[in-house]
């Protein structure tokens, strides 16, 4: 699996029928770091249809935390990338998300997920779980480029 990302749409297509359940994704959406979701039984119901065993590499166990830790912060809508949502929604300072390029794991995701709560962007969920599923230096610098180069300009 290291050398290929799931269905991204099918694994928000599930969230999304499991969150219609009530109290399914209470315990999900509660946890504060991406850890926590390790002491959840819900958290393995929802990725092992998708490929998630107990033999799965260490960094790939953390791609999946990282897809849980945020698909209830979003809202699978357009085709924006993350950095240019962020850009649009005009909530988010250049400040912010540069401290994000610049923290190292798991600060950089516990700060972005806190920036996704305050902006509530509209993104395409397929851009946004690729750039997390392989989040590193490189995919932090790419929503940076993004947010700069779409935010909206202060006459």
């Amino acid at each position: 699996m290291s050398n290929e990302h799931p269905n991204f749409a099918g694994f928000y297509a599930a969230w999304e029928s499991l969150n219609k359940k009530p109290g399914a994704t209470a315990d999900i959406r509660r946890v504060s770091s991406m850890d926590e979701l390790l002491d959840l039984p819900a958290f393995y119901r929802l990725v092992e249809p998708f490929g998630w065993h107990a033999d799965l590499k260490p960094w790939d166990k953390e791609r999946w935390q990282r897809l849980v830790f945020f698909v209830n912060q979003v809202t699978d809508k357009g085709e924006n990338s993350l950095g240019k949502a962020l850009a649009l929604s005009g909530k988010i300072s250049d400040k912010r998300l540069f401290q994000i390029v610049r923290a190292d794991s798991p600060n950089d995701i516990t700060q972005l997920r806190r920036l996704l709560k305050q902006a509530e962007p509209e993104v395409s969920w397929q851009k946004m779980a690729t750039q997390l599923w392989y989040w590193d230096l490189r995919q932090k610098r790419s929503l940076l480029e993004d947010f700069v180069l779409n935010q909206k300009t202060k006459d």
